[in-house]
């Protein structure tokens, strides 16, 4: 996932509003924890959602692909950011507040790795601290059999991007086509992405298995609802 496209990956996401759920986030922090003053992002990306948190928070990040953290070091170069998989890291350390947001939660892919992750981050998460999940969509609310089409016009970048929602058992795939110009030419890849389907009841056992007592809103940040962990 995203090793070729990592090098887009800003201007693939360019319609989502990251500095506006930030400061979203940072209201409901400083609601239900106010004196917070140390937050890790589990599954960080390119980093853009901390740009806007550091000016909050001591910010860490943490992901699974070298090429997205390639990006985001050189653009945060003053974060410090840790190559590791969400479903069984240790960093040796704890923080007031823990987030993993825009669904990234859902690539663990299985019920058993949505447990082990978010033990993994109620594990490196401060007594009194608060754990912040954006899910996928359920199992009963995915789109099946939908074509999806994106486009970027820059002026030296040019990029299509289509893919059709498919389901096998509990897995949404994703076989991501990506028709990519710039003035050195035009490019054709695949990649593709598979991200769990877990209900809202798997959402709930998970937060109350690694001991956190659990909240859900239902909009959320990006209008796919958000569970709210406290330790």
């Amino acid at each position: 996932m995203y090793i070729k496209s990592a090098h887009f990956y800003n201007a693939i996401y360019k319609f989502k509003d990251y500095d506006g759920a930030s400061k979203q986030l940072h209201s409901l922090i400083e609601q239900y924890h106010p004196n917070a003053s140390t937050l890790l992002d589990v599954a960080c990306g390119t980093g853009k959602h901390l740009g806007t948190l550091q000016n909050y928070y001591q910010v860490q990040g943490l992901d699974i692909s070298p090429e997205i953290l390639t990006i985001a070091r050189n653009e945060f170069p003053a974060i410090p950011f840790h190559e590791e998989n969400m479903i069984d890291f240790n960093l040796g350390h704890q923080f007031d507040v823990i987030t993993c947001l825009f669904s990234s939660i859902a690539y663990v892919k299985t019920v058993k790795n949505l447990n082990q992750a978010v033990s993994s981050m109620a594990d490196h998460l401060e007594l009194g601290g608060i754990m912040v999940i954006e899910p996928w969509v359920s199992p009963e609310n995915y789109w099946r059999n939908k074509i999806i089409a994106n486009f970027v016009d820059e002026p030296d970048l040019k990029i299509s991007w289509m893919y059709a929602h498919e389901m096998i058992d509990l897995i949404s795939v994703f076989n991501i086509n990506y028709l990519v110009g710039t003035p050195l030419g035009v490019e054709h890849f695949t990649e593709l992405h598979e991200m769990g389907l877990f209900t809202h009841q798997q959402y709930l056992d998970s937060f109350q298995k690694a001991g956190l007592k659990v909240e859900y809103d239902v909009k959320g940040l990006f209008g796919r609802g958000m569970y709210l962990g406290f330790k």
